[in-house]
């Protein structure tokens, strides 16, 4: 099973491509079942057959996934997006050059949910087109309601520690029903962006009006619910990983999609904070 992340292709923590999480047959035993106690977690997508003298299948110590590897990874794809949305801002981008920025982020990040194996130069290229994007619209929206990227970022970080909190008490758990309802939501709401957006295009206006007024309210609040289910799975991807022993290499994944996840929330935070404060 595929990961959990807006961009809907990305693999997660598993050598076939599935989600660490769920794409193993229960067994007792398995090395999940060790970090949380269930002994019926699920067998280690890692493990190798059985060689002489040899009793463990995950990678070397010294080649598996930390914690540290992971936010050292993340604060370096974090960074440089934090850098292009400086340098756009700065020089005051145009939006038409902040739209093509944004396409070449997407296919940058298409290209990378496609590939078996993370590319950090790819990555990296993917954060400094999309902060470029971010730091150009965040300039022209803070033309017109001044401080509305701040309170953007200050919620968003506000969400992450919030699910980050909620997901470590285990108050939100991260199930196979839960993850089948989040992906059939996701799927949901980016088919109406696109209705709407074709609306927009052929119609003119708002379209289908989600974007304004008390219905793009609501559309924005459940895009910004929906960032933070998207960042439980990641969490829970993570956790997996560091579980079943994953490569080190597997931490730019996590990198890759926790800053698609925090960028999907922020956006949306800022659409909605620009609908509140204006007319």
């Amino acid at each position: 099973m595929r990961s959990s992340n807006p961009v809907f292709s990305r693999r997660g923590f598993s050598r076939d491509n599935g989600y660490a999480g769920f794409n193993a047959a229960p067994q007792a035993g398995g090395p999940a079942a060790v970090q949380t106690g269930n002994p019926y977690a699920g067998t280690n997508p890692y493990a190798q057959p059985a060689q002489p003298q040899q009793t463990h299948g995950a990678p070397p110590q010294a080649d598996r996934m930390t914690m540290d590897d992971v936010v050292m990874r993340t604060g370096m794809t974090l960074g440089t997006v934090v850098v292009g949305a400086a340098v756009a801002w700065l020089m005051e981008m145009p939006l038409e050059l902040a739209i093509g920025a944004a396409l070449i982020a997407m296919v940058l990040g298409l290209v990378q949910a496609f590939k078996r194996k993370p590319s950090p130069p790819l990555i990296l290229a993917y954060a400094a087109f999309e902060g470029l994007f971010l730091g150009a619209l965040s300039g022209a929206i803070n033309e017109q309601f001044e401080g509305a990227p701040m309170q953007a970022v200050l919620g968003t970080m506000a969400v992450f520690a919030g699910v980050l909190i909620a997901y470590k008490t285990r108050i939100i758990r991260v199930t196979q029903r839960f993850y089948r309802f989040v992906m059939a939501a996701a799927i949901g709401f980016v088919l109406l962006t696109a209705v709407n957006l074709l609306f927009m295009a052929f119609g003119g206006g708002d379209g289908l009006g989600f974007r304004s007024g008390g219905l793009g309210i609501v559309f924005g609040i459940v895009g910004i619910v929906l960032g933070a289910a998207f960042l439980a799975l990641d969490f829970k991807q993570v956790e997996d990983g560091l579980a079943y022993g994953a490569p080190r290499e597997e931490s730019w994944l996590a990198a890759f999609g926790l800053t698609l996840t925090l960028v999907w929330i922020y956006l949306e935070m800022l659409r909605l904070i620009a609908i509140l404060r204006g007319d």
